[in-house]
C-alpha cells in the first residue's frame, strides 16, 4: 500500500524474524524485533567517544517504515504565516550544519526499577544511549521561512511510523517549547537530520529524516520525520499527552497531572566488567560514560568510584572531549577486596545535577540514574 506522505508500508509485522536478521544485529543486543529495540554491550559502547553507528542504540515503537526518499515530503504547518511542502533536495539548499550530541532513551538502565516492582516496556539495561554527530538543517531555520505567528508555544512533530495502538493507528508524536525550537547559531536548539556520523541516516535510526533535540530525552528526537506543526500547546500525540512522564499510578487523573519528560538527568556507568564477572583481589583498571544534565553549560564535574559500598570514594580521570550536550568517559583504578560486592559509580556536574543513592521507583521506569551498581565476585 502507498500513502499520500511517501511511504511503502511492506508488511514488516508479517515478516519472520530471520528475513530481518542482518550483519549489524549482531553488533547489538535486541530486546525486541518487532519492533527493533536494541543496545550495544557496555564493553563496545565505552571504546570511543563518538559512537559507531552500528553500537548506537535502536529505540522503535513499531516496525521500519520503508520510505522512498524521491516521493518524500516533510510539511510545515500550524500557526505559521507559510505553511510548506519540503523535498529532501528544498531541505539541502538550506545551511548545513553538523553538531555532537548524545541521545539516551528514558528509560535507559529501566531493568533495574525491577528490584523494587515491575515496570513494563523495553528492559534496557545501560546501553540506551550513544554519542554521535549530526548533520542537517537547523529547525530555526525552517521555522523562519515558514514564518511564526505570535501565538506559537510548541512545536510538534510526526513521524512517519504506523504504531497500532488498540484498535487505532498513530504515529509517534514529540514536541518541544519553542523557545528551544528557534535557538540557532553557537547553541542549535534541534536539528533536521539527515546524516549521522558523516554517512546516510540509517534506517534504524530514521531515514532519510529524523529531528535530533540535544539535552532533551530521546523520545523527542522523532525519527522518520514527516511533518512538524507549531501550536500553541504540547503535542496531542500519544507520546507526550499520555507517556514519557513521571508516574506512580497510569489512571487518567495521574498522566494528564504530570508533565512531559524533556531533559535528561546527569547519568553514568561502568562499561569495562561484566556484571557478576570474578575478578581477582587487588588493583582493577574500569571504566565507562558520564552524561551530565541537558542543559546548556554543564559540565561533568566529578566522577567517583567505591568498592567497598560507599564507605570510600576514588576519584575517575575524565576523558574525552567536553562540549555542551555530550557524555564524557571516565577511567579509574580501584583496589577490590574480598569484601567487594559491587563496585559503584556516582557523579555530580556544574548545573547541580547529581546521581542519588536512589531513584524512587515510577510506573514507566524512566530517568533510573541512581547510583550505578554492578555485581562483582573477588577471588
Amino acid at each position: 500500500m502507498i500513502l499520500t506522505s511517501g511511504v511503502v508500508l511492506t508488511g514488516l509485522a508479517q515478516r519472520p524474524a530471520a528475513a530481518q536478521t542482518s550483519a549489524a544485529d549482531k553488533d547489538l543486543i535486541f530486546r525486541t524485533t518487532e519492533p527493533r529495540n536494541g543496545e550495544p554491550e557496555l564493553a563496545k559502547l565505552v571504546q570511543g567517544w563518538i559512537t559507531p553507528n552500528k553500537h548506537f542504540f535502536v529505540r522503535s515503537h513499531a516496525p521500519n517504515p520503508e520510505i522512498d526518499p524521491a516521493e518524500f515530503r516533510l510539511h510545515v504547518d500550524g500557526f505559521v504565516r507559510r505553511p510548506l511542502t519540503l523535498r529532501l533536495d528544498e531541505l539541502a539548499q538550506f545551511k548545513q550544519h553538523t553538531i555532537t550530541a548524545t541521545l539516551t532513551c528514558a528509560g535507559n538502565r529501566r531493568i533495574e526499577f525491577n528490584q523494587e516492582a515491575p515496570v513494563g516496556g523495553v528492559q534496557w539495561e545501560a546501553g540506551a544511549i550513544g554519542n554521535a554527530t549530526w548533520t542537517g538543517v537547523a529547525l530555526a531555520d525552517v521555522l523562519q521561512q515558514a514564518g511564526i505567528q505570535e501565538a506559537a508555544r510548541h512545536v510538534c512533530f510526526e513521524g512517519l511510523d504506523q504504531i497500532q495502538k488498540g484498535e487505532s493507528t498513530i504515529p509517534f508524536g514529540a514536541s518541544i517549547p519553542i523557545d528551544k525550537a528557534l535557538l540557532s547559531g553557537r547553541e542549535i536548539g534541534a536539528l533536521l537530520v539527515t546524516k549521522m556520523n558523516g554517512v546516510t541516516l540509517p534506517v534504524d535510526h530514521g531515514f532519510p529524516l529524523r529531528m535530533v533535540v540535544p539535552g532533551y530525552i530521546g523520545a523527542r528526537s522523532v525519527k522518520w520525520l514527516g511533518k512538524i506543526t507549531v501550536s500553541d500547546r504540547p503535542s496531542k500525540n500519544h507520546y507526550v499527552a499520555t507517556a514519557y512522564k513521571i508516574v506512580k499510578q497510569t489512571e487518567a487523573l495521574d498522566w494528564a497531572e504530570a508533565g512531559p519528560i524533556y531533559r535528561f538527568l546527569i547519568n553514568a556507568a561502568i562499561g569495562s566488567v561484566d556484571e557478576g564477572a570474578t575478578l581477582t583481589a587487588g588493583p582493577v583498571e574500569l571504566s565507562g560514560y558520564v552524561l551530565p544534565t541537558g542543559i546548556a553549560g554543564a559540565k561533568v564535574e566529578r566522577v567517583m568510584v567505591s568498592t567497598d559500598a560507599g564507605q570510600s570514594w576514588t576519584a575517575a580521570e575524565l576523558t574525552g572531549e567536553t562540549q555542551d550536550y555530550c557524555w564524557r568517559l571516565w577511567k579509574a583504578k580501584v583496589q577490590v577486596t574480598s569484601q567487594t560486592e559491587q563496585l559503584i559509580v556516582r557523579a555530580q556536574d556544574s548545573s547541580g545535577g547529581f546521581m542519588p543513592a536512589r531513584v524512587p521507583w515510577n510506573a514507566k521506569g524512566y530517568l533510573q540514574n541512581s547510583w550505578f551498581r554492578l555485581p562483582v565476585q573477588v577471588q
